[in-house]
């Protein structure tokens, strides 16, 4: 998939995913997709959450093993 920027959160635990995620969102412009390595399985329900609690778009999860990869498009 097509991505602006990559942020590796593996090896944190809830929350600290998504509190790296939200700093990062900060320097991306919209439109722009960010690929969100994560390792914690929390991160299945909380990546979604966040992004409807944002207003952005989940646009696509993958699943190498024990790694999961979210894309998300800046609002």
């Amino acid at each position: 998939m097509q991505r602006d920027g990559t942020l590796d959160a593996r090896g944190l635990m809830c929350p600290m995913p998504i509190v790296q995620l939200a700093r990062r969102v900060k320097e991306m412009k919209t439109g722009q997709v960010l690929e969100l390595l994560a390792d914690d399985i929390g991160a299945k329900e909380d990546v979604p959450a966040w992004c409807s609690r944002t207003g952005n778009e989940l646009v696509g999860t993958e699943e190498e093993g024990k790694i999961l990869k979210f894309y998300i498009k800046m609002k």
